[in-house]
């Protein structure tokens, strides 16, 4: 690993931190380097707030300030130059005269896609390029795939029984993960957008889909009711958190619950990518039921599968879980009873 790559990899370590707390924009990290001595970092710590660069630059101390100067820098990602909610790094790194800047990997957004490079090199800024790209890439896959492909990020996340069964008889709610692997579940909540489930899944299991368990932000709640079935006085439903109804009979805004009306007899899974896609919704986690999950897996639109497996608990009737076939097992892990595999998507589009 050379000396860019070190640094870098502190990028993206300090990126990481904004996991949860700045979509729609990337995830992004930021050093300045002075003499082979960071005397400056930071991180995109919250969306509508300051970025990484600025961060960084007034992290270093007032002793070190004339440094900044002869510094090098570095990004995780391409540096903007566009006005959004803060005016653009492109013109502080050049206002603070800065002369060195090395990139993770370049900004796939309309308005930046090497503008930002270029107008760095415009004034005279040494532009270093796709150090550690690859890292850079992955630890924003869901921006990513969310400007390249359209789409949100997908994962599927569900929990079976040892001989692969997702519910009891009749579809009957079945309790198989321990409370440790709970608590994970609601820290993966709290890291995406929003989280979808199906009708059946809401009228037999009444889920809140909150992070009541761990201390994070709510995702946006979406659930499917084709015909309007739902109990009002479900728990989806108390209004406590913004909650999209996907219908196909009605459109219209009830407290923070928005019932959204798609098409029955078009696919459903791309007129809901295309809605989540118009409302900034980066990354989607679907909770059940098997058939929802099916779909998506025959459909081969999703990025990423958790699967929960108690290794004790048989069942010798009930509902069978999704199978993913011909995908990778990228990671395991065991929580007490639980075994949970990782996967990820073969053909993976999300570069173009």
């Amino acid at each position: 690993m050379n000396i860019h790559e070190v640094y870098m990899k502190r990028c993206l370590t300090l990126a990481q931190y904004g996991l949860g707390k700045v979509s729609p924009n990337p995830m992004v990290g930021a050093l300045l380097v002075y003499e082979d001595k960071i005397i400056g970092e930071g991180y995109h710590e919250k969306y509508g707030c300051a970025h990484a660069e600025v961060n960084c630059i007034k992290s270093v101390k007032k002793e070190n300030i004339h440094f900044i100067k002869d510094s090098t820098l570095y990004v995780s990602l391409e540096p903007c130059n566009h006005f959004g909610k803060t005016p653009p790094c492109t013109d502080l790194i050049i206002q603070q005269q800065i002369k060195k800047v090395v990139i993770g990997c370049r900004d796939p957004h309309s308005k930046v896609n090497g503008a930002g490079i270029q107008k760095l090199k415009d004034s005279g800024v040494e532009v270093i390029e796709n150090i550690l790209y690859h890292e850079a890439l992955n630890i924003n896959k869901r921006f990513f795939t969310f400007h390249n492909q359209k789409r949100p990020y997908i994962i599927l996340k569900w929990a079976q029984t040892i001989n692969g069964k997702i519910s009891g008889p009749q579809k009957s709610r079945l309790k198989i993960s321990n409370e440790l692997t709970n608590r994970l579940v609601h820290k993966w909540r709290s890291e995406e957008d929003a989280i979808l489930v199906g009708t059946n899944t809401v009228i037999l299991d009444n889920p809140a889909l909150t992070t009541r368990l761990y201390p994070g932000n709510n995702p946006l709640r979406i659930f499917i009711d084709k015909q309007l079935r739902v109990d009002t006085s479900s728990r989806i439903l108390d209004k406590t958190t913004p909650t999209i109804i996907l219908n196909c009979i009605k459109e219209s805004m009830e407290g923070s619950n928005m019932y959204v009306k798609f098409e029955e007899h078009q696919n459903f899974i791309h007129q809901m990518n295309d809605i989540l896609y118009e409302r900034n919704i980066l990354s989607l986690i679907i909770e059940g039921g098997a058939a929802l999950l099916s779909s998506f897996i025959r459909n081969e639109i999703w990025d990423e599968a958790r699967v929960i497996t108690n290794q004790h608990l048989f069942i010798a009737d009930g509902v069978d879980a999704p199978i993913i076939e011909q995908n990778e097992c990228i990671k395991t892990e065991k929580i007490e009873d639980d075994w949970i595999n990782y996967y990820e998507r073969k053909n993976d589009q999300r570069q173009k």
